[in-house]
């Protein structure tokens, strides 16, 4: 943490870093004199919107705009989220699910950034820690800090596809752990777990007798050997709270539509001291906009199969070109190909490299001399990594990535 004065009184600010933070430096470091009026080429940030081969279902405009213009919903919404709208997520949800979920189970959030932080501050207590994965979102230890939650990282394992280093984890548990935290499928590694594999994290939860943070916000971008499958499935193992949003499904993130959701058939969130203290930090939430939650009961029950599989093809097919042609530059090696969400990892082999120090300073000087933004590893958790965002249109990517196997060969050691 760094301090700052206010008013005579020291406040801490945490020095995390955030991938919007890093991507900002990134985009002002543009040099406009050498970039040959080349346009700038994003590879960094998970929004599909900016490509026009992403875009949502007619159903969801037509859903939004039906509810704006019946002027039923200019007022607030209760604070947990509209009574229908929690009712469809759970609705949505329990089909996968070997139990119904209730309405009572679903609270509506601005986005899953807001799940995200109504998670860690139901969890904070004086001396608490929590497990969370590396790589992985950094939004999440930038909540652990304002909320004072000690973090401790467990390994995600390349060499067995990103799976949890579960040894790790029961190592790292002690009596004041309160949850650990898995994102499926995975961000920032294009990873998705298997059945088994869930159900190995369900049982070694249970055992430390800790709960599970499960965030699926990119549920059902899959595209691999592996299915998607919710942590929820467990929920009778442990209890699991399942963070999700509307955003990538529906290439919306936009309209800020998420959920906090108790995936919980045994009953331990029913307490009703913790409702009740649920309800009350919702209270001080300013949830998404009322015709936004009340087009999600028409958007989730009308969406055709048809466009998901539409925006599943797009990703498997840049998912391939990105594997492809990295293929074809030295320095940069895929320890393993993407089969879910929107990104993939990529290590650097810094090596094959002169005048290249890190992965920090790779994507600087890319950007500088290339026009393309790539996130370095390190803002995930993981140095000398690179982490490339594949939901871009095809063409646009195939040229970024000649853009930067040209930089490659340019500062490669002769």
């Amino acid at each position: 943490m760094e301090n700052g004065a206010v008013n005579g009184y020291e406040m801490e600010t945490p020095k995390n870093i955030t991938i919007k933070g890093i991507l900002s430096l990134l985009m002002e470091s543009i040099d406009d004199e050498n970039n040959h009026n080349r346009s700038v080429i994003s590879l960094g940030m998970g929004d599909p919107t900016a490509h026009s081969c992403f875009h949502t279902t007619h159903v969801a405009q037509e859903a939004v705009v039906d509810a704006l213009q019946s002027h039923k919903f200019n007022g607030y919404a209760p604070t947990v989220g509209l009574p229908q709208t929690r009712r469809a997520i759970a609705e949505y949800l329990s089909r996968d699910l070997p139990y119904k979920l209730s309405s009572d189970d679903v609270f509506i959030t601005s986005g899953c950034t807001q799940a995200i932080d109504v998670a860690l501050a139901m969890l904070a207590r004086p001396g608490a820690n929590i497990l969370l994965p590396r790589p992985g979102f950094p939004i999440y230890e930038l909540c652990a800090a304002f909320r004072h939650l000690e973090v401790r990282h467990f390994d995600l394992l390349p060499e067995k596809d990103f799976e949890v280093d579960l040894d790790a984890i029961e190592a790292l548990a002690d009596q004041n752990t309160v949850a650990l935290v898995i994102i499926n499928p995975g961000n920032p590694c294009g990873n998705v777990y298997s059945y088994q594999h869930l159900k190995k994290i369900a049982e070694t939860a249970e055992k430390l007798k800790i709960l599970v943070i499960a965030d699926e916000v990119y549920g059902h971008l899959v595209f691999g050997r592996n299915p998607f499958v919710p942590m929820g499935v467990f929920g009778s193992i442990v209890p699991v709270l399942t963070l999700g949003s509307l955003s990538k499904r529906w290439i919306v993130p936009g309209w800020r539509l998420g959920w906090f959701v108790t995936s919980d058939p045994s009953g331990m969130f029913r307490n009703p001291k913790v409702v009740e203290r649920i309800k009350k930090y919702f209270d001080i939430l300013g949830g998404p906009a009322t015709f936004i939650q009340a087009a999600v009961p028409g958007i989730l029950e009308q969406t055709d199969e048809v466009f998901f599989k539409r925006t599943i093809n797009i990703l498997k097919q840049t998912s391939d070109i990105c594997c492809d042609r990295i293929k074809e530059i030295p320095c940069i090696s895929c320890p393993h190909k993407p089969e879910g969400s929107m990104a993939v990892m990529m290590k650097l082999n810094l090596s094959l490299l002169e005048d290249i120090s890190d992965d920090i300073d790779f994507c600087f000087k890319l950007v500088r001399e290339e026009s393309v933004i790539i996130l370095p590893g390190t803002a995930v958790g993981l140095k000398n990594w690179l982490r490339i965002t594949f939901a871009v249109d095809p063409v646009s990517l195939e040229e970024a990535l000649e853009r930067v196997k040209s930089f490659c060969l340019r500062h490669s050691k002769q």
